[in-house]
């Protein structure tokens, strides 16, 4: 539906003729809003009910227009992102029989936004409600954890990655806080959620520097023009952390973690990883590869033995796992929005190529309500930026339901 009151002309137009036409339903016409389900700096999400049919629930983001004004481009671009991922078409049957079916031309690893509504003052989007908790909180509360449960969740996550590229999008902000699980039951599936830094890639060419630090990938940081391989080096860093606890790349330098992630370099620990196969290391490396066009793609990485095999062991590593995961992604919410000013602030003074380019507008959320504030995000004259200021990890994504907590 137009945004941002595109519609004016056509509604001026209509009265003039004399004509009238229905009004279009609001949300509240649909949906009976719920509690609160989180808040963001421009934002928050409600639980919501259908009108229609009872007892179906759904996750309503609720933006307000008034603070987001002059951001609007980045609203429009999330929903149009979305709208790729949940597009439906209707096949009308035949003269004795005119029902219709609606196919989703989606995956089933991605959120899907279900549909828009707007007033004066706000926009509404209906989310597929995601009920299941995130990623780290699971992995610390089963009671066994293998090489095998991370290669699944990696599997997982690359074929919806992989879609996405066939649409041609990039995510650019792939982290174990926007991979959230479906449901509370034990064989959950995993999905994909937060496309607020997400771009298409017949949209222009992408060297905004944004994503979040630890994540990114090295062509990021030189400020080189990049495309779907960003998400490939994402997916090698999540895999990693997934089977030892700790990130490959720290230094409380911020030039210093820069720096290593530049030369991609990073180690498998003693003794940490000394009961993870080869054939993990090998999977990593080729994920965490700095020469973009020997990285493998998502679709080369799905045929890995890891993935696609049985090299994956089926040995208990929770212990070692779980411990780390605690000790390194349980950070204060004020810490790590202290963090996030500071390495932003870093990164706008850096020159890591010889361009002289620097990150002179990039941008970080404050509000003390946001989940994960160390995400960079930048607006460049090389390319019209389409994404919401700390929308990625943030109370109000509309895929989290309560009983999410803090990580890095």
């Amino acid at each position: 539906m137009p945004l941002f009151g595109k519609n004016k002309d056509s509604t001026k137009k209509t009265k003039k003729d004399g004509k009238d036409s229905d009004k279009p339903p609001t949300v509240e016409d649909k949906y009976i809003l719920k509690e609160l389900l989180g808040t963001g700096a421009f934002s928050e999400v409600r639980l919501a009910e259908s009108k229609e049919h009872e007892g179906q629930m759904f996750a309503v983001k609720i933006i307000d227009k008034k603070a987001l004004k002059g951001k609007e481009d980045s609203l429009e671009n999330e929903i149009k992102v979305l709208r790729r991922f949940s597009e439906s078409t209707k096949r009308t049957g035949t003269c004795s029989d005119s029902s219709e079916e609606t196919t989703w031309l989606t995956h089933p690893n991605i959120v899907q936004l279900l549909e828009t509504f707007e007033d004066k003052h706000k926009v509404y989007l209906v989310m597929e409600l995601v009920t299941g908790g995130e990623l780290f909180d699971r992995i610390v509360e089963k009671g066994s954890y293998t090489e095998k449960d991370a290669s699944d969740l990696i599997r997982q996550v690359l074929e919806a990655v992989d879609y996405m590229h066939e649409q041609g999008v990039v995510h650019r902000d792939l982290k174990p806080e926007n991979l959230l699980y479906y449901s509370p039951d034990e064989d959950s599936k995993i999905m994909i959620s937060d496309f607020g830094l997400s771009k298409m890639e017949d949209s222009g060419i992408m060297a905004t520097a944004c994503g979040t630090p630890g994540y990114v990938a090295p062509e990021v940081l030189a400020q080189k023009p990049y495309g779907k391989a960003v998400d490939v080096w994402s997916i090698g860093v999540i895999s990693y952390i997934l089977l030892c606890g700790y990130p490959p790349f720290y230094d409380e330098n911020d030039a210093n973690l820069f720096a290593q992630i530049l030369k991609g370099e990073f180690d498998f620990d003693s003794p940490y990883w000394d009961d993870i196969s080869d054939s993990a290391k090998d999977f990593i490396r080729q994920l965490m590869c700095v020469d973009v066009d020997k990285r493998y793609t998502c679709r080369q990485a799905l045929a890995h033995p890891w993935i696609s095999g049985n090299a994956a062991s089926n040995k208990n590593i929770h212990g070692t796992v779980s411990e780390q995961l605690k000790k390194n992604f349980a950070k204060s919410r004020w810490k790590q929005l202290m963090n996030a000013i500071a390495m932003v602030h870093k990164m706008q003074r850096l020159a890591l190529t010889g361009t002289g380019t620097s990150s002179s507008n990039m941008e970080v959320d404050e509000s003390p309500r946001i989940k994960t504030c160390d995400t960079i995000r930048e607006e460049s004259d090389v390319e019209e930026e389409a994404s919401i200021p700390c929308n990625s990890g943030d109370k109000a994504n509309a895929a989290h339901a309560p009983g999410g907590s803090n990580h890095q």
